[in-house]
């Protein structure tokens, strides 16, 4: 690793993404269904490490590959592409990258994954995490010794969590919140793990646990509170045209973090992450349908609605006056 201090710090599985889009409806058995499209790159843990790179931060990314087509392919976009830190991630030979594939349809997704567990756990990747400004990382059941160590290095934790499938949802869970600034899930999950019926309700349990609280909503956008600051935000989704959702979350999770280490006001943070995960469902896959600067400039320059020009007026200030070059999404037949 370089002697730059990472900006973002990340580990997790990666996953060969086959997103097919356009089903209008699932397949039932015995049917075949015609897709009106298909892409394919690098996702999982890609997802959030390149919508962070793209952002311009400075991204290490503790992940493995297997020693496969696929796994060449993804280190050669994360690294010559994105440029993304890849020196705390290796090759496991003789093992398959995890390959998934996502069926797109009535803006939502289904995924199917073949993959098995990485040789090199989370923990054995990181070893000594190196100091970091944030890290972001999904937390499960049983908790990672990286995490508490990279707390203790002062790096600032933004953590999402998944779906539980043994519909427990354990409280247990929400412990590791006294190692995070900011804990992001979405409303179905904020409310399974809080045992409340309502956003606002669990966004109100989770602020006592965590700085930083945010619950996204879907459809209905998202609604957070920064203790830090005193500040609440409620913020709307925006009506864009969906092609594949596969990523979004990851795309707004990252995109929080660049609004945040910019020391963005609460609604500006909430509103450029709902714009972003926004912008990202436009294209197919994952990682590579995240917008970076220059999408988010492309979008602002072409809004002529007065609400929203009055709504994301701040873009104006934000935005680099150099937003790079067009970015390279997935490969789509």
């Amino acid at each position: 690793m370089g002697d730059e201090q990472p900006d973002v710090l990340l580990t997790g599985l990666l996953f060969y993404d086959l997103v097919l889009t356009g089903l209008g409806k699932p397949p039932t058995p015995g049917e075949e269904i015609w897709t009106e499209g298909m892409g394919a790159g690098p996702g999982g843990i890609a997802n959030l490490a390149v919508a962070a790179a793209r952002f311009g931060l400075n991204t290490s990314l503790a992940t493995v590959f297997g020693d496969d087509y696929y796994g060449a392919y993804c280190r050669d976009v994360l690294a010559d592409q994105e440029h993304i830190d890849l020196s705390l991630s290796r090759t496991a030979v003789g093992w398959h990258t995890p390959l998934t594939v996502a069926l797109a349809y009535d803006h939502d997704r289904a995924l199917i994954t073949h993959g098995q567990e990485p040789p090199y756990s989370q923990d054995a990747l990181m070893g000594d995490p190196p100091a970091a400004r944030t890290a972001l990382v999904h937390i499960e059941a049983e908790p990672r010794a990286w995490l508490a160590k990279a707390a203790a290095n002062g790096t600032h934790i933004y953590a999402d969590v998944g779906w539980d499938p043994t519909q427990q949802w354990s409280a247990d869970l929400l412990d590791q919140l006294s190692l995070c600034h900011a804990f992001l899930p979405n409303d179905t999950e904020a409310m399974a793990y809080t045992r409340t019926d309502t956003a606002a309700a669990a966004l109100s349990k989770l602020s006592e646990l965590v700085p930083v609280a945010v619950v996204t909503r879907g459809r209905d956008g998202a609604v957070a509170v920064d203790q830090t600051t005193g500040e609440y935000a409620d913020v709307p989704a925006l009506d864009l045209d969906v092609v594949d959702a596969t990523g979004a979350g990851d795309v707004f999770g990252a995109s929080f973090v660049a609004a945040s280490l910019g020391g963005w006001p609460l609604e500006e943070r909430l509103r450029f992450a709902v714009l972003a995960a926004g912008l990202s469902v436009r294209h197919h896959g994952g990682a590579l349908a995240a917008p970076g600067w220059y999408g988010v400039h492309q979008w602002w320059q072409a809004v002529d609605d007065p609400e929203l020009r009055r709504a994301y007026g701040f873009l104006a200030d934000r935005l680099p006056a150099d937003p790079g070059p067009p970015l390279p999404h997935a490969p789509v037949t």
